[in-house]
């Protein structure tokens, strides 16, 4: 497909999709192009619909980081095995929202395991229970809580938990030998977050989370972004890293001030731009102050 059709199409379903709630999509079907793409040492991503998916296509098996939606995993499934007749080590899980998890169906049966954090497994066994789901979901079979770490082939795979942040149960992964990190939805990059207190979503600790992440990784790192304005611009560096912890910063100063001048949550709403993260675009604005201002008045 084109690039201008690939970019109107993932702006339409990007709108669509913007900002939701994990059991909201368990029926979504847009049609959609995908891109399969290598980025470098044998790791690559996958671009459909929902978080952005990375995949490892190692000596003796495959890794997937993500898995979107029950229409869109398939089509990953069928490009790895295009690359060969290798086992599916493990589907690595950055968090639980359905965006990211309701396609581990797809693995059903292919996978070896489905990795996640502990909380992870947590909020999406609820989730579930909520929208009366349970048969349409594989969940994690191995769980952790600050780390963990598996040889794949040549590759080295890291997992860092580093308390709340997007949830309370986000992780990366860090293909070691690639230096190619998967952030989930850590990083939003120039593109309104979703915030999702409901799950543990705390603001001020993810920005410490994001110092953490930029201390431990160094400049020659690819990150690979959950979600972006722009749908093709899904990897990036620390600088990208670093403009994002800006843009929360500057979310929890100008609500801050706008409360201790006075205002009202309905006038704080009215805002339609964060002073000193102009960049950041899009829809959701709505939620990013109503999240910054409960953190600030309730906890």
């Amino acid at each position: 497909m084109q690039r201008r059709q690939f970019i109107q199409n993932s702006a339409l379903a990007a709108a669509m999709l913007a900002f939701y709630k994990s059991d909201v999509f368990a029926s979504t079907n847009l049609a959609r192009a995908y891109q399969f793409k290598a980025l470098r040492n044998d790791v690559g991503i996958f671009i459909e619909q929902g978080g952005t998916i990375a995949w490892l296509n190692s000596s003796n098996g495959f890794v997937v980081v993500d898995a979107q939606f029950p229409t869109s995993a398939p089509h990953v499934i069928e490009e790895l095995k295009k690359l060969g007749e290798k086992p599916f080590k493990y589907l690595l899980n950055t968090h639980h929202h359905g965006d990211h998890t309701s396609g581990n169906i797809a693995f059903k049966g292919l996978t070896e395991h489905v990795v996640a954090h502990q909380n992870s497994l947590i909020n999406q066994k609820l989730a579930a229970e909520k929208a009366k789901n349970e048969d349409k979901q594989l969940f994690p079979d191995i769980t952790f809580g600050k780390g963990w770490k598996a040889p794949v082939g040549k590759e080295k795979i890291s997992a860092y938990y580093y308390g709340s942040g997007h949830t309370n149960g986000d992780v990366v992964y860090h293909f070691e030998n690639a230096n190619i990190v998967h952030v989930g939805d850590l990083v939003f990059n120039r593109r309104y977050p979703f915030i999702d207190k409901d799950n543990g979503a705390h603001i001020g600790n993810w920005i410490i989370a994001l110092d953490k992440i930029q201390k431990q990784f160094d400049n020659d790192t690819l990150f690979v972004w959950g979600h972006s304005l722009d749908p093709e611009k899904v990897t990036g560096s620390k600088a990208d890293v670093k403009a994002f912890q800006n843009y929360l910063q500057s979310l929890l100063t100008f609500v801050s001030a706008e409360i201790k001048a006075g205002k009202t949550k309905e006038e704080i709403l009215k805002t339609t731009s964060i002073p000193g993260a102009p960049e950041w675009q899009g829809d959701g604005i709505a939620r990013s102050l109503t999240a910054a201002y409960t953190e600030l008045t309730v906890g």
